[in-house]
């Protein structure tokens, strides 16, 4: 980011930053003072050959100051055009002291082209030269013209180089508060990534993974009894079939981020333990698991609806594959304030506080947990080797208005 004080015409290396505004009243100052200058002088001393001079010269020093924009683009012209300035200014107040007055703009004109050493040298050396201008017309000598205009003209130059010394120090600050912010966003984005990527594979684990699992252990089940339990084996391979068909389904949901069709909003109070029963049928095959529904069943908002059967699928998963569990109870419960589900087994049991991080083979534990806070609500594990394990996630409901 470039700031407004480095925003400036090539060629110009002055202290000033360039400001439209400020040209414009420099010019009508100027003017203001070159007809007032040349009044005065054609007044006192008539139109004689000194007189055409120096209206010759006051002519030509208005529009010539007017004309600093017409060569912008050339490097040479802005220093070209200030020593011209200086020069005819030089010029009138050696012929007209009244015309030393013209050296505020002509000053400032310094102080935006040149650098900062050439521009106090030129300062300067305008500064005596107005100084011997008045002497001419002054009886005697007086210090204070000589102390005073070069006292004023040093102290407007150092105030001005302080004032463009702390504006470039701000804008500074700002330029690196501006880069920082961008970096925040810059890192803001890449978490905010990376935590998409999270839950998409967390999702893509929970439903799609475990659903071709389900479909894996259904097929092997249907093999081993379809010559002795034809009936049992097709039962199997209907699942299966099923079973791949809501996988597919799911796929196409997860892509487009949305929820179940059957936990979509507006659905009714038997949607999501209907949409429940189906995920432990199909992730269980060939272990026993009782389902269960206390309380009063209500509409569930699809989001957590959806969170509730994916942690149903990945608790019966981490039993299937861990627990060796003879019984398993899967039980929704509602509160007038919150959905709370339960998977408990009766399986060997673990030590939560050893559970190992997710890792390349799915989530998990973990898993349920970031899918139980990223919706606002809580995920608990109580477990101890040989004593089973109970997975609890519940999450707040919006009370229902009574009419």
């Amino acid at each position: 980011m470039t700031s407004p004080t480095d925003q400036r015409r090539p060629g110009e290396h002055g202290i000033l930053a360039t400001a439209s505004r400020l040209d414009f009243w420099l010019l009508v100052v100027l003017v203001v003072l070159i007809a007032t200058s040349a009044t005065r002088y054609v007044d006192r001393h008539g139109l004689d050959a000194g007189g055409a001079a120096v209206l010759a010269g006051a002519v030509l020093l208005g529009p010539a100051y007017a004309t600093r924009n017409l060569l912008r683009g050339r490097t040479w012209w802005p220093i070209a055009w200030v020593i011209g300035m200086v020069v005819v200014w030089a010029a009138l107040t050696a012929l007209a002291p009244s015309f030393a007055w013209c050296a505020v703009p002509v000053a400032f004109a310094v102080l935006q082209v040149l650098p900062f050493p050439w521009a106090v040298a030129t300062v300067v050396l305008m500064t005596g030269l107005l100084t011997a201008s008045w002497q001419r017309i002054t009886d005697g000598f007086d210090p204070v013209q000589v102390a005073g205009p070069i006292g004023v003209g040093l102290l407007t130059v150092l105030a001005y180089r302080a004032l463009d010394r702390e504006a470039r120090a701000r804008q500074e600050l700002l330029d690196r508060l501006v880069k920082a912010q961008d970096e925040l966003a810059g890192e803001q984005r890449r978490t905010g990534a990376l935590a998409e990527r999270t839950r998409l594979s967390r999702e893509i684990h929970d439903s799609v993974g475990q659903g071709l699992s389900s479909i894996n252990l259904l097929l092997q089940a249907a093999e081993r009894c379809w010559e002795a339990q034809p009936e049992t084996a097709r039962e199997y391979v209907g699942t299966a079939a099923s079973t791949a068909r809501d996988g597919l389904d799911e796929v196409r949901r997860v892509v487009r981020d949305l929820a179940p069709h059957d936990l979509s909003a507006g659905g009714t109070r038997a949607a999501l333990p209907a949409a429940l029963g189906r995920a432990v049928e199909q992730a269980s095959p060939g272990m026993p698991v009782e389902v269960r529904v206390d309380g009063e069943p209500a509409v569930v908002p699809s989001d957590i609806a959806s969170a509730l059967v994916r942690t149903a699928r990945g608790a019966l998963a981490n039993v299937r594959e861990h627990a060796e569990a003879g019984r398993v109870v899967v039980t929704l419960t509602y509160h007038p304030d919150e959905v709370v589900l339960d998977v408990r087994d009766d399986g060997r049991g673990f030590d939560p506080d050893q559970v190992r991080p997710s890792g390349a083979r799915g989530h998990g534990i973990a898993g349920i947990r970031d899918r139980a806070a990223a919706l606002g609500g809580h995920a608990e594990v109580e477990s101890a080797p040989g004593e089973g394990t109970t997975v609890s996630v519940r999450f707040p409901l919006p009370i229902e208005e009574t009419p």
